[in-house]
């Protein structure tokens, strides 16, 4: 099922209508490969119709996220920034603190430590929300040799 069919199914399924804002910011999410924000939506909208405020492009993106269609991160200045899932569907994120570049890792690759918080401490970890801070690869050799 494609995100669409998966997004329609689900508007239907909750008595909602898919309305022609909530084509608009979902063909938006479909035309960005990464991460984009709603202002950034709300700037690529405008250019299709100026009949859509900024409140419609947030509760939609609100809604795909709901739907797991869409994920949701701070890449830690305060913007939240939204990527379409599609096929590759959940995912944590790490990204970096010096270059801002953001790896997606499947979240199998946490399943042990899922298991560990569940095991040890009876937590059940949502990990497809989860945004892990740190240096990447290239940022960690940069600094190392500068020191």
């Amino acid at each position: 099922m494609s995100c669409e069919e998966s997004f329609f199914k689900q508007l239907r399924e909750r008595g909602f209508r898919l309305t022609p804002q909530r084509e608009m910011v979902l063909s938006i999410m479909h035309q960005i490969e990464g991460f984009i924000t709603a202002e950034e939506v709300y700037a690529q909208v405008q250019n299709l119709s100026s009949s859509v405020d900024i409140s419609t492009v947030y509760r939609t993106l609100d809604l795909l996220q709901e739907f797991q269609l869409v994920a949701s991160i701070d890449l830690g200045d305060g913007q939240r920034r939204y990527e379409l899932l599609g096929l590759h569907g959940p995912h944590l994120h790490l990204v970096c603190q010096s270059c801002g570049e953001v790896l997606g890792i499947e979240l199998e690759e946490t399943k042990s430590f899922s298991d560990y918080l569940a095991q040890a401490h009876g937590f059940e970890a949502e990990m497809d929300h989860v945004t892990i801070p740190g240096l990447c690869q290239e940022c960690r050799a940069s600094q190392n040799e500068r020191a």
